[in-house]
């Protein structure tokens, strides 16, 4: 995802350097063995579900046949990973190249996140050894929405992994190889923008045919919108999230980020203010807005995800607040909580198949997503340290 742009005047005065450099340092830490150990953790059950079974791990059941590898692994994950989508709508489609330093890191981190969503969602199936159904023609059904998001998702993790090409052949010095790359970057690009507009909404849309087995308060045929509209929100949360982690993990000086990092704030307030008008909106219109007070324990849950939500918009609607980290920090923390408790109270707790079933992940299944968190974690860490991909900030003049 390479191109020119114009560096934009309070770069150039500062003579920042943005261009990605590798981190380099050391590769086993205290934080790299934990996480090695929860990989090999997580590594066991999946090694153990693909011998023995779904039933030997997990304690999904016809009742709830979608456990917490759908909602947290894909649905949750793949929003995670919008960083992303929307970095690349920002920089490359809006033309707003003063963001492009930001791209590459957001880039990493969803690439990881979606490949892992692809591989749980391999762990999910019964039958897993008919994986390859999906590469055959024979078998596809243009009219699924689960067809369309799993169509989606795979060419979008593809389409990703070429988008980051340009950083392995910037380490292997394969500039002549990167150029013939360059000029048809902008095609994968456009489609790099258009799979995750499409799969993120068919995300609401497989909600939509479940009809009134999903509570009230989540049911809606606006549910595409919302969906959509959350997860860009979750990229532009992550953004932060990421840039104010990197900083912290690997003691790097941010500052060059921050005015960069403050734009992006006042865009998420922005989309947080849209989704909440868009949500409360629908209730009000088709008469549900009661349900938010009867409901029982859902309506605490709805409350709390709404104040989730909220918080972003209260802490960023403050121009000072925008120019903070800390406060950056906490209101993309906020955004990242409300959307993933968003989607867990749809596909898991609003879901109301009927008496006699209930459903509550089990410890491996458990171990399962904390191995596959792990072992995306430490893939970033190993990119950043090895390929460059974060800005490395020092005081050359711009060229």
């Amino acid at each position: 995802m390479e191109t020119t742009y114009k560096i934009p005047s309070e770069v150039v005065a500062a003579k920042v350097d943005h261009r990605p450099r590798p981190l380099g340092g050391p590769w086993i830490t205290p934080v790299t063995t934990v996480l090695a150990i929860l990989a090999v953790i997580g590594l066991y059950f999946i090694l153990k579900r693909f011998i023995f079974g779904l039933g030997a791990v997990a304690n999904i059941n016809n009742g709830f046949p979608w456990g917490i590898w759908i909602a947290w692994d894909v649905v949750i994950g793949t929003g995670l990973a919008c960083g992303g989508y929307v970095m690349a709508l920002m920089t490359y489609i809006l033309n707003r190249g003063e963001y492009h330093p930001l791209v590459r890191p957001a880039l990493t981190a969803s690439l990881f996140g979606y490949s892992l969503g692809g591989l749980s969602v391999l762990v999910d199936l019964g039958r897993w050894w008919n994986f390859w159904h999906i590469l055959s023609p024979a078998y596809f059904h243009p009219d699924s929405v689960m067809f369309e998001v799993a169509m989606c998702i795979a060419i979008y993790i593809m389409v990703m992994w070429i988008e980051f090409t340009p950083a392995f052949l910037e380490k292997w010095g394969m500039r002549d190889a990167k150029a013939k790359l360059n000029k048809a970057m902008p095609y994968f690009i456009a489609l790099g923008v258009l799979l995750p507009t499409m799969h993120q909404s068919s995300l609401g849309s497989l909600l939509v045919v479940y009809g009134y087995q999903i509570h009230g308060l989540w049911q809606t045929v606006m549910l595409p919108l919302l969906f959509l509209t959350s997860a860009i929100g979750f990229g532009f949360a992550m953004v932060i999230f990421e840039a104010a982690w990197a900083s912290a993990g690997f003691k790097r000086d941010i500052r060059p980020e921050l005015p960069m990092l403050a734009k992006i704030g006042k865009i998420l307030m922005g989309v947080m203010a849209a989704y909440l008008i868009l949500r409360l909106g629908d209730l009000i219109v088709g008469g549900r807005i009661g349900l938010v007070f009867t409901s029982g324990f859902l309506s605490l849950m709805f409350l709390i995800e709404m104040a989730l939500f909220a918080v972003p918009l209260v802490i960023l609607s403050k121009p000072a607040n925008r120019k903070r980290l800390s406060k950056l920090f906490i209101a993309a923390c906020s955004m990242i909580a409300a959307g993933a408790l968003y989607r867990i109270d749809a596909f898991l707790v609003a879901y109301q198949t009927g008496p006699g079933w209930n459903y509550f992940p089990s410890v491996p299944e458990i171990m399962v997503t904390v191995g596959l968190v792990a072992i995306e974690i430490l893939a970033y860490i190993v990119f950043v340290r090895f390929f460059p991909v974060l800005p490395g900030h020092s005081s050359a003049p711009v060229r």
